[in-house]
């Protein structure tokens, strides 16, 4: 067998695609920011409006059961999570940040479907506002080009 000597990589056209969307209202400013920057871009890929279904849950420990409910329907070509887990004083940060991650992670590989993972986790509000627009922005890029791999791939 032979193989080509250059990678594939999904194509960032975002026409046809059908965009599932879950955003944590934990830190809702920054997380609404990163859905505004997430949907802009999206729209500038060729994703309809109609083509993009939003949800919001409570917070990152949520994201991952709505992830899966979205993925069980297999009416999306790609799903992202939009979350900001901020540093406190406890443990807790690492046990939402981890676990958040992990759901991600299995719901993602269970299902065959991107899963765009924008869950910000920093050590302060002023990080999670330097870094909002660009990991929503970033996050439409990846489910767009992750779907069209996928595509080519199956």
């Amino acid at each position: 067998m032979q193989h080509a000597n250059k990678g594939q990589t999904g194509t960032l056209e975002g026409a046809g695609l059908d965009i599932g969307i879950v955003r944590a209202r934990f830190n809702d400013e920054i997380t609404s920011a990163m859905a505004d920057a997430c949907l802009a871009e999206l729209a500038a890929m060729g994703v309809e409006d109609k083509q993009i279904t939003q949800v919001t849950v409570p917070g990152a420990l949520e994201i991952p059961v709505a992830l899966k409910a979205m993925a069980d329907s297999e009416n999306f070509d790609a799903l992202v999570a939009l979350g900001c887990v901020i540093r406190g004083e406890t443990f807790h940060f690492e046990l939402v940040a981890m676990q958040s991650g992990t759901g991600l992670s299995q719901v993602a590989l269970e299902y065959v479907v991107p899963i765009a993972n924008a869950i910000l986790t920093v050590e302060s509000q002023a990080q999670a506002w330097e870094r909002a627009a660009d990991k929503g922005k970033e996050a439409a890029r990846v489910a767009v080009e992750m779907a069209n791999l996928l595509d080519d791939l199956l």
